[in-house]
């Protein structure tokens, strides 16, 4: 396979990439369910539930005690991660966070989305910036696997059990193997934390701790995982201290796997992997892990909710509101994360309970008071109430009063519901908790907004479809007994569970499909703008206008919003939910106002993310205006040709540069853009061997490609060495004469040294006799920034934003080869909301100029 083919198969991955990790969550659950169901297939129903009430209080309680030891154990991550990173809090405020993280992501997986969003509404009022949140969390992260790595290591070599899954037990040799590895992970960790300071992370600097603050955080995670591990092993019925360690091989496994596997919260692959590594009677495993489910993650759940909705109440006492201080302004952030959450475990609950038989004695009694036809409506109607109930999370999540009135009204339908199909009054308690706690929290939900607007993202349909899939697993489990006919359907009984289970299956999937074709079907509310610019729109702007970077508006990759006077427009894209302007506006700087605020106003009402990108200073009075956070990207090169020329001692290498080139036989020249077509073909052969001993593709939106429509628009610079061309340019120029530049630059590899200069200076020279002003060098990320320990927070904001900036385009040394020219330096901003919206607008960023 050739490196262009790689290349493009990779880029087809990566567009695709939304629906295939739908595909992969929606494809791992299946599989986890379909090995639920082989290794279920002797248990049945009744077992499990006779197994699950037999559960001694004294476990339950214990297994409480050990989940609220290690949510405490799961706060010193935040703690201690502070220190190391210099910015110490309250410990209480780091318990907030870590709590109400912790218990999102525990519940619906998306760390970062549900974890990470809570942590930064907390940290970012208690005065810390996004780079030193997101070290927190890539702190905790690498405390959690480090203490993985060794508490499963030493009880791998201290050969006290053996991972046993199915009868397989792992080879002594292959064991000690793997705890030797895990223990080299952590010493070497360890030993980092000795000698550097800090340690590049996915291109974010992240501290290290010093070794004491290595070993703490290693002890932290030890106590964490050994009481979460021992919360579940403790609702098991043959658990002695003995059996504690095979027990913790096969936990460790299940955590792993299921955090490998992205399935959100685990579900399906978490149990697969206990029930398949725990010995004993499989019924007696099943009912101790829903009984941990429920200790561990949904209590938590409704505790994070419970102080939440305490902090939006107005009756705080005087102690718990110093103690903890700007809670209220944390609330109305964190609200819509737990509220969501909520709702989601309620639809949930109400999907499981129409998947799981009734109890007997009471459908007796509610029959004695209900006629059967309402019974079996009011089954069907909890398990659709459950299923509207997941799909209005992302309108929660998003802060709409449409969802949020909606799910209201639906829980309490739902709690209604679940008295008439069963008096199941364990799940309207938690309904109605539901509905309460989310009322205290009513004022975070302020957009008036269309429900239709809410947007479903790839991992909130997995989230969705593993719900539905896990209460379609534990239907067919519980009637596992039945024997399917077509006659099921139609029977209706006071013991039709079977039949109820079926026919509120249809339901579901028929609920989803009507949702599904709602979406699709629904228009776009807020249009994003001409996709073509027109010539009668390009006209007056590109007149007007003294950058070349106003051609980027030609590369087909853009959309535009064209001024009420018609003197100018800008240039942008829509990735995600993030609306991205390239550059200043186009044309006459009296209309660049009425641009941008033009935009505020479309991107507010759309409930986008909105950032400009590389503007300059005059666009920052505006930028101030608007609310935005200003992060100086980098610096622009401009060369007054007026001044231009190969004169001085300090043009000699200029000089030697094209005396050089003529000596190796090399030409200049610039071809008319109607003499381009001819030369195509060659260009493309350049530039897909350029792209491919680069091994990159190419990019877009603040670059051109090699797109024939696009390049044959503008004369070109071509080098020829005897005639045949080795190197070649486009050249961008604007209509006043103000400003010439070039975009796409592509050259043989073979090509005699310092040919780039020689291209440079003779089109320099060409542009001064034709009485251009200046010539544009283009952008050198990271110029002219600093970030120091005592730098403002923007500085340190900037710093990351410039790592990342260097991978989109890969030059180093850039403005090292640029003064050469002697240019003019000036700056270069990026404007955003700031925040969380900041780093995930840098994200859709990226891969918009990344994208194909």
């Amino acid at each position: 396979m050739t490196v262009a083919l790689q290349s493009r198969w990779v880029m087809a991955v990566l567009r695709h990439r939304s629906k295939l990790t739908v595909a992969a969550v929606v494809a791992v659950t299946m599989l986890a369910f379909t090995a639920l169901h082989r290794l279920t297939q002797e248990v049945g129903f009744a077992d499990v539930r006779l197994a699950f009430h037999a559960l001694p209080p004294w476990r339950i309680a214990t297994a409480i005690g050990l989940t609220i030891a290690s949510y405490l154990a799961l706060t010193f991550y935040d703690a201690i991660a502070l220190r190391v990173i210099g910015r110490p809090l309250p410990w209480l405020t780091a318990a907030y966070a870590s709590f109400s993280s912790y218990t999102l992501s525990h519940n619906f997986g998306l760390s970062l989305l549900t974890g990470g969003s809570a942590r930064y509404h907390i940290y970012s009022r208690a005065g810390l910036d996004s780079p030193e949140i997101a070290r927190v969390i890539a702190m905790a992260s690498i405390s959690f696997w480090m203490g993985v790595f060794a508490v499963t290591a030493f009880t791998m070599l201290t050969g006290s059990a053996r991972l046993d899954m199915l009868g397989y037990r792992l080879p002594d040799g292959l064991q000690m193997l793997l705890g030797g590895a895990f223990v080299g992970l952590v010493a070497m960790l360890l030993i980092a934390a000795t000698r550097w300071r800090s340690l590049s992370l996915l291109g974010l600097r992240v501290a290290l701790p010093s070794p004491r603050q290595g070993l703490a955080l290693l002890l932290v995670a030890t106590i964490d995982l050994s009481a979460a591990s021992a919360a579940l092993f403790v609702l098991l019925p043959d658990a002695s201290l003995a059996a504690w360690p095979a027990f913790f091989l096969g936990y460790a496994a299940a955590i792993i796997i299921a955090l490998v596997s992205h399935v959100p919260g685990g579900i399906g692959v978490f149990e697969a992997v206990i029930i398949a590594a725990t010995p004993g009677d499989r019924a007696d495993v099943a009912a101790a892990l829903i009984a941990y489910r429920l200790v561990y993650y949904v209590l938590p759940l409704f505790s994070a909710a419970a102080l939440l909705g305490w902090g939006e109440g107005r009756r705080w006492r005087p102690h718990i509101r110093r103690a903890l201080s700007g809670a209220r302004s944390i609330a109305g952030g964190l609200a819509p994360l737990l509220v969501s959450t909520m709702v989601f475990v309620g639809g949930t609950v109400l999907l499981v309970s129409g998947s799981l038989p009734a109890l007997p004695g009471r459908m007796l009694d509610l029959h004695s008071i209900l006629p059967l036809p309402l019974i079996e409506v009011s089954h069907l109607a909890a398990s659709m109430t459950g299923t509207v109930l997941l799909m209005l999370t992302p309108g929660l999540y998003r802060r709409l009063d449409g969802a949020f009135h909606a799910a209201r009204a639906l829980l309490l339908a739902g709690a209604l519901f679940s008295l008439l199909k069963g008096i199941d009054y364990e799940e309207a308690l938690a309904l109605l908790a539901i509905w309460l706690l989310a009322g205290l929290m009513r004022s975070a939900f302020y957009r008036r907004t269309a429900l239709a607007t809410a947007s479903f993202t790839p991992k909130w349909i997995a989230a969705l479809l593993s719900v539905v899939l896990l209460s379609l697993w534990i239907g067919f489990f519980a009637f596992k007994h039945v024997a399917y006919s077509d006659a099921l359907w139609w029977e209706f009984a006071l013991k039709g569970d079977a039949s109820r289970f079926l026919r509120s299956s249809v339901a579901i999937c028929g609920l989803l499909i009507c949702g599904a074709l709602w979406r699709f079907l629904a228009p776009a509310a807020i249009p994003p703008g001409d996709s073509e610019l027109t010539p009668d729109m390009a006209e007056r702007p590109l007149a007007m206008t003294d950058r070349t970077d106003a051609m980027l508006a030609f590369t087909g990759d853009k959309r535009f919003l064209l001024s009420s006077d018609g003197n100018a427009f800008l240039m942008y894209q829509v990735r995600g939910s993030s609306w991205i302007v390239m550059g200043d506006p186009v044309g006459a700087i009296e209309s660049w106002g009425d641009l941008f605020w033009s935009m505020r106003t479309k991107v507010d009402a759309a409930q986008g993310r909105l950032l400009f990108y590389q503007i300059s200073e005059r666009s920052l009075p505006t930028m101030i205006e608007l609310g935005l956070q200003l992060v100086k990207f980098g610096e622009s090169a401009a060369v007054n040709l007026s001044a231009f020329s190969l004169d001085g001692p300090e043009r000699r290498p200029l000089r030697h540069a094209v005396r050089r080139a003529e000596r190796e036989g090399l030409s200049f020249e610039v071809v008319p853009a109607a003499g381009v077509p001819a030369l195509m073909d060659r260009f493309v052969e350049i530039s897909d061997r350029w792209l491919a001993n680069k091994g990159v593709s190419e990019k877009g939106f603040s670059v051109g490609r090699l797109n024939p429509a696009y390049v044959e628009r503008f004369d070109c610079a071509v080098v020829r060495q005897e005639g045949r061309i080795i190197a070649f340019a486009n050249i961008w120029a604007t209509p006043n004469r103000a400003e010439l530049s070039v975009d796409l630059m592509r050259h043989e590899d073979d090509m005699p040294y310092g040919a780039m200069d020689f291209l440079f200076v003779e089109l320099m020279l060409w542009g001064k006799a034709r009485g251009y002003a200046n010539f544009s060098l283009g952008m050198a990320p990271l110029a002219g920034i600093e970030a120091r320990q005592l730098s403002p927070a923007w500085s340190k904001v900037a710093a990351f934003v410039m790592r990342h900036g260097n991978s989109f385009y890969g030059f180093e040394g850039l403005r090292a080869y640029k003064n050469k020219f002697a240019p003019e330096w000036s700056p270069r901003y990026i404007a955003s909301q700031g925040g969380l919206a900041f780093l995930l607008a840098l994200g859709d960023l990226k891969a918009l100029i990344g994208s194909d």
